[in-house]
């Protein structure tokens, strides 16, 4: 007589079953890591925006209201040397690149915005203010933090 006794330990006869491969992507982590980066650029943009570092002297004297273009600055720095937005120009060639760039932009009556560093040589900046006058720049405006304290 012999017995015939079924295993269930799970020997080498049985199959395992596994999950089917899936096909999809999982976009929650993608989706994720995207908001992370957004944040990330939109705290670092502001940032990014510096031009000519410059110590600008304090005054109490109210804003101006601004438009939507890029505003014209003039940058007077510490040494002595002159900047168009962030490009430096030698005092020589200052009024002809102003006016080929404010041809382009609205004639002479465009705002010029010009900041001078508070080290910066007073001789400098009146030198460039006086080549703008006689050009013919009738709109300038000197750029100052508020005044601390007051």
């Amino acid at each position: 007589m012999a017995m015939n006794v079924a295993s269930s330990s799970g020997g080498g006869g049985r199959r395992s079953r596994r999950k089917p491969v899936m096909a999809e992507i999982n976009v929650t982590p993608m989706v994720d890591v995207m908001l992370v980066l957004l944040i990330i650029f939109m705290v670092s943009a502001p940032l990014l925006t510096v031009g000519v570092p410059l110590d600008l002297p304090q005054s109490q004297a109210k804003s101006l209201e601004s438009n939507d273009q890029k505003p014209l600055q003039l940058s007077v720095d510490s040494k002595g040397k002159v900047f168009i937005n962030d490009t430096e120009v030698a005092i020589n060639e200052l009024i002809p690149k102003l006016k080929a760039i404010t041809d382009a932009r609205g004639g002479l009556e465009e705002r010029i915005y010009m900041r001078a560093d508070k080290k910066a040589d007073y001789g400098t900046v009146a030198q460039v203010m006086g080549r703008l006058s006689g050009a013919g720049f009738k709109k300038l405006a000197l750029v100052t933090e508020v005044e601390q304290g007051t």
